[in-house]
C-alpha cells in the first residue's frame, strides 16, 4: 500500500518537470558540425567615425551568416531563451509585440546582424515596453525552426512567447 502514494509522488514530480522550458544558450542553436561563421565587422577609429556609425542617419548595416544551419532537432521545444530585443511592431502605447531576439546589445541596428542561426523572430500578446529594452530578457516559449525575414535581418528560429522578463541569474 505504501508503493501507491510513492508512485503519484513521483509521477507529479515527473510532470513538474517537464512542464519546465528546457534552457538554451546561444551556441546551441548553431550545429556542431557547422562550418564557422566569419565576423564582418569593420574596426572603427576615432570618436567622429564612432559617432557617424551608430548615429540615426547611418546605414543599416548588412546581416552576415544568411541561411546559416540551424539545429532542426530543436523544433517543437518549450525553451528559455535570454537575449536583447530588437524592436519590429510597436504599438500605441509604445509596447514592442513583434521583435528579434539576439545575443548581443546593439544587433542588427547599426552594427552587422549576427548569422541568421543567432536571431529568433518572437511574437508576443503581451509584449515588452520600448523604454526597457536596455536590459536582457528570458524568453520561454516553443520554438519553431523555421527561417523568417524581416527587414533588419534574417532568422533561422520563430517563437511565440509565453513569458518574458528580466534576465536574472
Amino acid at each position: 500500500m505504501r508503493l501507491l502514494p510513492a508512485l503519484l509522488l513521483s509521477g507529479l514530480a515527473c510532470l513538474a518537470l517537464a512542464s519546465e522550458p528546457r534552457l538554451l544558450n546561444w551556441s546551441e542553436l548553431i550545429p556542431p558540425d557547422a562550418p564557422p561563421q566569419p565576423l564582418q565587422i569593420q574596426p572603427l577609429h576615432g570618436l567622429e567615425q564612432l559617432a557617424a556609425e551608430l548615429g540615426e542617419q547611418a546605414p543599416a548595416a548588412t546581416q552576415q551568416g544568411i541561411d546559416a544551419p540551424v539545429v532542426k532537432a530543436l523544433h517543437g521545444q518549450h525553451i528559455k531563451l535570454p537575449g536583447y530585443i530588437v524592436p519590429l511592431d510597436i504599438d500605441e502605447q509604445n509596447r514592442v509585440s513583434e521583435f528579434l531576439l539576439v545575443p548581443f546589445f546593439g544587433a542588427c541596428i547599426h552594427v552587422p546582424p549576427p548569422p541568421s542561426n543567432q536571431i529568433v523572430h518572437v511574437r508576443s500578446e503581451l509584449g515588452v515596453m520600448l523604454n526597457d529594452l536596455y536590459q536582457p530578457f528570458w524568453i520561454e516559449g516553443a520554438l519553431s525552426v523555421e527561417s523568417i525575414d524581416s527587414e533588419l535581418a534574417q532568422a533561422g528560429y520563430q517563437m511565440h512567447a509565453e513569458k518574458i522578463y528580466p534576465y536574472e541569474l
